[in-house]
């Protein structure tokens, strides 16, 4: 692999292909847990070590495992790294756990993790697929605490839970609420398209092969067996 291109595959996920704002997946835990800096932080930290683990597991055994069992035994692999994941957050960080609650687990349906290892570490090498998860994971991150500090901020003149006294008169609590959370998502979501010029990646290959419910789909219908430009 050359150096340029194991850059572009840590770089893209970052920014020019954000998980959260430009492919808007995860938008369950991003609502969720981006109240708190502290706990959004723990999230992406979480969700980064699952996804660089189970890319490189997956890729391992990308030409081994049957194509008519695909999606089921990524989704063992991710809840095992899951699985492990939470018990260290439970043993190490108990204050993180109860502050991430439910959703820590959730990683497991995490539609990033599973797509990512239907996208590209299915269909790449170890080393390419661990830094896929690399940047795959820091945008993730950057995107959960990025929203995080806009609504801990000026929602609960807060920040990772210490308080900001002078900012306690001016604080907007609509932000630390559900509706709050889509505004300042959608804002964000404007935000990087417009540093971005609009250019999220508009090639995308759909195809059929492998997929268990080919004899039962119209391919037509859902772009299979073509790619777009």
């Amino acid at each position: 692999m050359s150096k340029n291109n194991n850059l572009s595959i840590v770089t893209k996920g970052i920014l020019k292909e954000n998980p959260v704002f430009v492919l808007v997946l995860g938008t369950c835990p991003t609502l969720a847990v981006t109240n708190n800096v502290f706990g959004a932080f723990g999230m992406g930290i979480a969700a980064m070590i699952v996804l660089i683990c189970s890319n490189m597991l997956i890729s391992a055994l990308r030409k081994v495992i049957p194509d008519s069992v695909r999606i089921p035994s990524y989704i063992v692999i991710i809840a095992g790294f899951v699985t492990i994941v939470q018990m260290l957050v439970q043993a190490f960080l108990p204050d993180l756990d109860k502050l991430l609650g439910v959703y820590l687990p959730l990683i497991v349906v995490n539609c990033i993790i599973l797509g990512r290892a239907e996208m590209f570490a299915g269909k790449n090498t170890v080393g390419k697929s661990a830094l896929d998860g690399v940047g795959m994971g820091i945008g993730f991150t950057f995107a959960l605490v990025s929203m995080a500090i806009v609504r801990e901020v000026l929602g609960a003149a807060s920040f990772a839970g210490i308080a900001i006294p002078f900012l306690e008169p001016y604080k907007i609590s609509f932000l630390v609420k559900a509706p709050g959370g889509l505004l300042v998502y959608g804002v964000l979501i404007a935000l990087v398209y417009i540093i971005t010029n609009g250019k999220a990646p508009k090639k995308r290959s759909f195809s059929c092969e492998g997929c268990p419910s080919r004899a039962t789909c119209n391919p037509s219908a859902c772009g299979g067996e073509k790619e777009e430009a």
